[in-house]
């Protein structure tokens, strides 16, 4: 039987050590065959399916904002920057319900070097944002010789519920990944997406392509957050 997250999260699993703010994030969703995306994931972890026998990809681009170790002071200047990640779903034998990501662009240098190192797959680029009234603007260029760009214009409207399955994607108290040959899961929690809708005034990605996913059918509706605060606790070895 098909199990989904549940929509507040479990209670934080051992003492925190990461805090931090996602902020003015947008979630950008396409429906993906499960088959075509089985490769990405860790050891041990499989595609989460919904009901409709499709997986997701996301596109999200948001400002993290006072990162910091434990629940103490925020790191100055590393702990806040702009990131735009492509994800993908997973679950495991255990029924955590995470997110795999398949790339994750960030402003700050030191944060990308710090990430690889833990074999979380960060790269280096100039991503910029803009909000001028309801509409904002998010713009990133990967730094290096391929030089990757993504472009996303949003017209940000009324709060909304979400959908159960948009609640079935953004509802993620963890993420699945590897670390010198091991499967390991991460646990956060963070209270409920304060959502509102928005409509796609322009969009010109190459992150999605580049991630090596290929869509199956078009965008879900858009959403935009003021954001959340996030706590995560001790990697879990998964495998």
């Amino acid at each position: 039987m098909t199990t989904h997250p549940p929509p507040d999260a479990p209670t934080l699993p051992g003492r925190v050590v990461f805090d931090q703010r996602w902020c003015d994030l947008a979630f950008l969703h396409w429906p993906v065959e499960p088959r075509e995306v089985e490769q990405f994931m860790p050891r041990g972890v499989r595609v989460d399916v919904w009901d409709d026998g499709l997986t997701y990809v996301g596109l999200i681009p948001f400002r993290m904002r006072r990162a910091g170790l434990g629940t103490g002071v925020p790191l100055p200047y590393l702990g806040t920057f702009l990131e735009w990640n492509v994800r993908l779903y997973s679950v495991d034998d255990a029924g955590r319900h995470g997110v795999v990501f398949r790339t994750l662009d960030a402003t700050r240098l030191p944060v990308v070097a710090a990430a690889n190192v833990g074999g979380v797959p960060y790269r280096w680029a100039r991503i910029h944002a803009e909000q001028h009234d309801d509409e904002v603007t998010w713009r990133l260029r990967r730094v290096g010789r391929r030089g990757l760009t993504s472009q996303v214009r949003l017209r940000v409207g009324a709060p909304v519920e979400p959908t159960p399955l948009e609640s079935f994607l953004v509802s993620r108290w963890g993420m699945h990944g590897s670390w010198r040959g091991r499967t390991v899961w991460v646990p956060n929690a963070h209270g409920r997406w304060p959502l509102q809708a928005a409509e796609v005034v322009t969009l010109d990605d190459q992150l999605v392509a580049a991630a090596g996913v290929r869509t199956a059918g078009p965008m879900l509706r858009p959403l935009w957050t003021a954001g959340v605060h996030s706590r995560f606790a001790r990697p879990q070895r998964v495998r």
